[in-house]
Formats: C-alpha cells, structure tokens, sequence
C-alpha cells in the first residue's frame, strides 16, 4: 500500500493468495521414477518446506504462533504456519498496547506422483498464504517461484471481506490491483507464457504461467541429452511439452 489509510477500528480484510507450481521431469525406467520421487522427497522434505515458510512469514511481518509438518511414506510433505499480525490499539488514558487481533495462516503441501505407464513425473506444490490486515501476501510470490523449479505456475489472490474508513464507508479492497503479474519481476515474466482470468467486480485474480523454453537436459534424471539418438530428443521434448500444455489448460488436449 502507497499510503496508510484511515480506518474506523482496523482493518479486518482478509487476502489470500493460492500458489502452484509443477515440476515436470522425464523418467523412463522404474529405478528413474523411483529415484525421482526419493530425490523430490529429500529435497522438498517438511525441514526444507519449513524453512520457506519462515521466510514467507518474515516478509510479510508476520508473527509465528504455532509450526505443524508432517513427511509421508510413501511421499510427499505438508508444513503448517499458524501466524499472527500486530495491531496498535490506543487505550483511553492514552497509552499504546500490542495485541494479536489478525489471525492467519501459511501453508504448504507437496505431491509428487508418477505413473507406471508414464514416463513423465510430475511433482506439484501447493502454497496458501492467507492474510487479515493491511498485509498482502502478494509481495512474497518472486521469493516462492525462485524457491522451486517451475514449469507451470497457478495463482488466485483474493480479497475478502469489507472494512470502513472513518467516515464509516464500507472499503472491499484497500489496494490497487489490474493483474498478479503486476508483483512478478519482469525478468521471472519473460521466461514464461502468462495469461491472467479476473473477476474484478468480486476481487477475485487468477495468473497461470508456462515456461517457454524447454531445454531437455534439465528434465532428464540421471541421464545425458548427448547419449540419446536425435530422433528420440525430439520425441521426448515433444511429450513433456504436451504434458505442460495439458496441466497449463487443465484439460486433456492429447
């Protein structure tokens, strides 16, 4: 927010913003889907998880009240972050008290997945920011996409809720917002296709990016791109294409 507003009480909107990325990986052979999802689960694990949430909070000067994570078996990780928000109060005499008046909550889910028939694997997280206050959650999106490898992106931000100003108005948002990509650095914009799907009267946003450029090294798991025939790169390129095409549109295009 450019500047602070004045409100009768304090601010009671609530924010939440909805995080997802995938993380596509081509993986043939049983031993590479089993050495991916073993990979995922030591390099996503609840610890690490945790770590990124601390940091999420810390930019968006919350407070932690209470940590709850969890590893699975055979996969996959959730970490929650019960978070608070201070509020000045003026007391009658004058003086000022800290109080815990905006509850919120960070969480984070991990799923990586393959399928026997398949040799593409696909690893998803999920991250929910939700804010009451002034705080949006918004500022923290470069953090999280440099904290994954990502190949598409899904976000909702929504704004809920109404306050008042002093004069006793009803506020439904307290910020100017045309696009979430509006908060994504322009050089993180230019590595994907981005389109945006608003409901502006609702203050409801979505943002879903694909990434343009897909160099198959990255996507083999302990393999090199100079040991497969040429003929087969392409091939290979082509199905992790169609799959991002399909999670992007989130429909079954092939």
């Amino acid at each position: 927010m450019d500047s602070k507003m004045k409100l009768y009480g304090f601010n009671n909107l609530t924010k939440s913003l909805s995080f997802n990325i995938y993380d596509v990986c081509y993986a043939k052979t049983e031993r590479e889907q089993r050495d991916y999802i073993a990979y995922i689960d030591k390099q996503y694990n609840s610890e690490r998880l945790t770590n990124i949430l601390e940091r999420v909070t810390q930019m968006i000067g919350a407070h932690i009240i209470h940590i709850s994570k969890q590893d699975y078996d055979p996969q996959g990780a959730s970490v929650t972050f019960l978070i608070a928000e201070e509020s000045m109060l003026r007391t009658k005499n004058g003086g000022e008290v800290v109080a815990h008046l905006d509850k919120s909550h960070v969480a984070v889910h991990t799923y990586p997945e393959y399928h026997p028939g398949n040799a593409i694997a696909t690893f998803r997280v999920d991250i929910d920011v939700t804010t009451c206050g002034e705080i949006t959650p918004l500022s923290t999106l470069d953090f999280l996409i440099a904290s994954f490898d990502s190949d598409i992106i899904t976000m909702d931000y929504r704004v809920r809720g109404f306050t008042r100003d002093i004069d006793g108005k009803k506020l439904f948002i307290d910020h100017n917002i045309a696009s979430i990509q509006d908060y994504i650095d322009a050089k993180t914009l230019d590595r994907y296709d981005a389109i945006d799907i608003n409901v502006y009267q609702s203050n409801m946003f979505h943002t879903k990016m694909l990434i343009k450029e897909v160099v198959l090294q990255d996507y083999l798991f302990n393999a090199d791109v100079y040991e497969i025939a040429p003929k087969t790169r392409l091939k290979i390129t082509s199905a992790l294409r169609q799959e991002m095409i399909e999670i992007f549109s989130g429909i079954n295009v092939y």
